[in-house]
């Protein structure tokens, strides 16, 4: 079947030669694009605050995939990812376009990784009325926050410990702790929705950045 469908597209071919050409031209392109962006890196552009001041609405960000083929992410990281509420689209056309980067609905997000698996973790406001992160009973050092007397106050239907973050699972918080929808809401991040690390701010010019 395969090699009548081969023949088939080889008459065709030599019916409309200009047809055939655009439409190999086309599919290497996808092909590329799909390799690059699996394998290598894409861009990603930032669409809210709740990374600030690390990263700012506007901002384009260079995103890697190739570390995590030999490598677990670490605390600190910044990642792209599906968070686990977001139902993603797995017919051919929606993976097509994950892959592709092209009509994606797919709703992706941004956060630092601030839990590893094994980790004991709890969120608390101290007498002095900032908040602050313990990993293991020890409080986290955090200079990229936007600031820790702003965040928002835990409820009992949020996850504000303490915990312990399940293997293979990842608790991730926005830099904005006063206006992040991240794990203290929705819980932990399964490694297979790992999309990549941000590690380039390269536009707008005047906020050229590492990340790492």
């Amino acid at each position: 079947m395969f090699k009548q469908i081969i023949d088939g597209y080889n008459k065709f071919g030599e019916k409309h030669p200009n047809i055939k050409e655009w439409t190999e031209t086309f599919i290497f392109v996808i092909v590329m694009v799909i390799i690059i962006r699996y394998f290598i890196c894409e861009i990603r552009w930032i669409p809210s605050g709740s990374m600030k001041p690390t990263l700012i609405e506007g901002d384009r960000i260079v995103v890697e995939r190739v570390t995590r083929f030999y490598k677990k992410p670490a605390r600190g990281d910044i990642l792209v990812f599906y968070p686990p509420f977001v139902k993603l689209n797995n017919t051919i056309w929606g993976i097509l376009a994950r892959r592709t980067g092209i009509f994606c609905s797919d709703v992706a997000f941004i956060k630092r990784v601030v839990g590893l698996p094994g980790d004991k973790i709890e969120i608390k406001k101290n007498p002095d009325d900032r908040y602050v992160v313990l990993i293991n009973d020890k409080p986290l050092k955090e200079t990229y926050i936007l600031s820790d007397f702003d965040s928002i106050p835990c409820s009992k239907t949020m996850y504000c410990g303490p915990m312990k973050v399940p293997a293979g699972k990842y608790f991730m918080m926005g830099d904005n702790r006063g206006n992040s929808e991240d794990s203290r809401f929705w819980g932990f991040l399964p490694e297979e929705r790992i999309v990549g690390r941000a590690i380039f701010v390269f536009w707008p010019p005047t906020r050229i950045k590492e990340l790492f």
